[in-house]
């Protein structure tokens, strides 16, 4: 199982991709969570204190790491396109709660079209990640659709867009299956989270095809104080733990 979790900012990523590892991890699972999104607060949601969070190093700030796998340093400006990285996750990996954390960070440049050792070393980690035959794999990816541009999340089995009840989360999840489809990415699922009604289950269902539609998380106080003390939703709402497990048997069926 090796899924990628995006959508626009705000809609609840981290939330469906915490709650889903720690699922998994829970049955004896191994399960490795790469936070690839560049406000990292993926350990935060797994039950790391912010201290904890705070003394992790992104692997796109490990220089001397970069400079080793890739050969480049200020002298030398050419550099490998493919650097050996399959070691980075058991050397690098923080584990909370039976999951494996691996924050990737970002690269600092502007544009989709970087081509410069960290972020050549965060694609190889990446593309690392979906060979892992035995694991789970869950990618709380950035917001936004730069990383299918730049193709960081290619060999996923599946995307999963977070949508909120509206227009315009709906337009990202047409436009994440348009450019999923171009890198050869077939499965593109849909979580819709917040919902408060059955007034927008029923939206959400008159514009999600019913077999792109994986279920739904409601607007849960619990899980927004949760967010508010920085700890682990996981530890604060059943209720959002029983509805993603329902999303999670859906997967499992697959």
């Amino acid at each position: 199982m090796k899924i990628a979790i995006t959508g626009k900012g705000g809609v609840g990523k981290t939330t469906l991709s915490s709650t889903l590892a720690r699922l998994y991890a829970d049955e004896g699972r191994t399960v490795l969570a790469a936070d690839v999104d560049p406000d990292a607060n993926l350990g935060l949601a797994l039950g790391l204190s912010q201290e904890e969070v705070d003394a992790i190093i992104p692997i796109s700030r490990m220089r001397t790491l970069v400079e080793e796998r890739t050969g480049a340093n200020e002298a030398n400006k050419f550099f490998k396109l493919n650097p050996y990285v399959a070691d980075i996750p058991e050397k690098y990996a923080k584990e909370i709660n039976g999951v494996k954390l691996l924050v990737m960070g970002t690269v600092d440049v502007g544009g989709s079209g970087c081509v410069c050792p960290e972020h050549v070393m965060l694609k190889a980690i990446l593309s690392s990640l979906t060979y892992r035959k035995n694991d789970v794999v869950i990618m709380d990816m950035e917001a936004g659709l730069e990383h299918l541009a730049r193709g960081t999340a290619a060999n996923m089995d599946q995307f999963i867009v977070v949508i909120e009840p509206g227009a315009r989360s709906v337009q990202t999840y047409r436009n994440v299956k348009r450019l999923a489809k171009d890198l050869g990415i077939k499965t593109v699922r849909v979580v819709a989270n917040k919902v408060r009604s059955e007034d927008d289950e029923d939206y959400i269902r008159s514009v999600i095809p019913t077999e792109d539609l994986l279920g739904f998380i409601h607007y849960n106080s619990e899980v927004i104080e949760a967010d508010r003390q920085g700890k682990s939703p996981y530890d604060f709402s059943s209720t959002a733990i029983e509805e993603i497990r329902k999303i999670k048997a859906h997967l499992d069926q697959e």
